[in-house]
């Protein structure tokens, strides 16, 4: 049976809620924290909650103490986590049910990840990758090659919100496809997989 991947950010997850109380938090309108937020490419690399605040604040005029980078780092990863996207949990539900075989790939930094391993929904894949753990991203030519290396196997269904990654997958030859929603993943995999309800 194929694999199923999921990535995670707009997958299984919302757009981070969190954003409106993070830029409150800092005095900034929501704007302007977006335009730091989602400089992001280094901390889902690996790099560190402190130095991932700390380019941030660069970019606000701000500095953030360790008290600080915590609190804003929880807020962070709360709003990632606290509310998956029910459809799509179910989705997983599902096919888990079915015996589907799952793994997960997220570009995410390195304390997410670990909260991340944690939740509910995660004991339904067998293998949980996180950019930040291995020091490249997607779409980078590495992370598929991975990912095959510990799946044993390239047979596998892709989905992922971010159009950069799908063609970087489908360079690889996986069978990547942009998520659109739940209801339609639903619909493409039954014809493979199966009764998955309505």
């Amino acid at each position: 049976m194929r694999w199923i991947v999921f990535d995670f950010g707009e997958v299984i997850s919302q757009r981070n809620p969190a954003l409106p109380a993070m830029a409150e938090r800092l005095g900034v309108s929501l704007e302007r924290f977006e335009s730091a937020y989602w400089d992001r490419d280094a901390y889902d690399r690996g790099s560190s909650d402190a130095d991932y605040w700390s380019l941030i604040g660069s970019s606000l005029g701000m500095t953030f103490d360790a008290a600080t980078v915590r609190e804003l780092t929880a807020l962070d990863n709360a709003g990632w986590l606290d509310e998956p996207v029910a459809e799509t949990v179910a989705l997983i539900d599902d096919l888990y049910s079915l015996g589907v075989p799952l793994a997960l790939l997220s570009n995410a930094p390195v304390t997410f990840a670990r909260l991340a391993e944690k939740e509910p929904w995660a004991k339904h894949f067998q293998h949980l990758v996180f950019s930040g753990d291995l020091g490249y991203a997607k779409p980078d030519a590495a992370i598929w090659h991975h990912v095959e290396s510990v799946l044993g196997s390239s047979d596998l269904v892709f989905y992922d919100d971010r159009g950069t990654n799908v063609e970087g997958a489908l360079i690889a030859g996986w069978d990547a496809r942009l998520w659109t929603s739940a209801a339609a993943a639903r619909v493409e995999l039954r014809a493979e997989f199966g009764d998955l309800g309505a």
